[in-house]
């Protein structure tokens, strides 16, 4: 009894001195920092998407994967044709249009099983696993689908911490606590060195990613980072994301 005391108190005395060391760490300070700034920047991805979907003559499709909650994101957004598709992991309710994995509904889609084979989005939002590889085969379904001056827009581009960019969702005991980017950054790095596209990211709301074949949105990236290394990334951020204010951003369409 009294040997099962010690061990307890001894476990009590290292998890107060282990919680005292987080308060001062500097990872945990920086990380705390970050995380409120960026949840402070005014613009939120559904402006971003509206500001595009405006900037059609026609009828406009909107397609969202990963919705999780339609309130965040979904139910705000002013297109004429919207569809959402979720497996609904996050949310047991998913009141979404296709309770499907993104790579499932593709596949329906392209084998006529949903909607029509010859269908065009003008506005594709990628916010599902946020995983690289996922993220990628998301970007390359989506093609297929877009119209020729269509967007492809990606939420959690720009992680403001390595932390922030880990790979387990579940592991919050760092200092993004439970604020999670994943690998989005890589996925959409990577399509940044492709020369047929523009693309820039939204320096707001985690990193707004925008990918486009019509306007210009800047170079492709030029920093060399081969094996995605926060640390490079970290260090080049605005040449590899292409990062901009929301102003400048809207400065690139001729029409506004």
């Amino acid at each position: 009894m009294l040997k099962h005391l010690k061990r307890h108190i001894t476990y009590l005395v290292v998890s107060y001195r282990l919680g005292k060391t987080i308060l001062i760490d500097d990872f945990h300070l920086e990380g705390s920092k970050k995380t409120e700034e960026e949840k402070n920047k005014k613009i939120k991805r559904f402006e971003v998407i509206n500001f595009i979907l405006k900037t059609f003559k026609e009828d406009t499709t909107y397609l969202e994967i990963g919705v999780r909650d339609p309130e965040d994101n979904f139910n705000k957004i002013m297109a004429v044709n919207k569809y959402s598709v979720d497996p609904g992991i996050e949310n047991v309710k998913n009141p979404v249009d296709f309770k499907l994995t993104s790579d499932s509904f593709f596949d329906n889609l392209e084998q006529g099983l949903l909607l029509y084979k010859e269908i065009k989005f003008h506005v594709v939002f990628i916010d599902g696993m946020h995983r690289a590889n996922q993220v990628e085969r998301d970007i390359d379904n989506a093609l297929k689908y877009l119209t020729e001056d269509g967007f492809i827009v990606l939420h959690d581009c720009n992680p403001p911490t390595e932390f922030h960019a880990r790979e387990n969702y579940d592991y919050k005991l760092s200092p993004a606590q439970q604020y999670w980017n994943g690998t989005v950054w890589k996925a959409f790095f990577k399509f940044r060195q492709r020369n047929d596209y523009y693309s820039c990211c939204i320096d707001s709301d985690w990193g707004i990613g925008v990918i486009s074949k019509y306007v210009d949105l800047g170079i492709p990236t030029g920093v060399n980072n081969p094996f995605f290394e926060y640390a490079i990334f970290n260090k080049k951020r605005k040449e590899s994301l292409n990062l901009i204010s929301f102003e400048k951003f809207k400065s690139k369409f001729k029409i506004f």
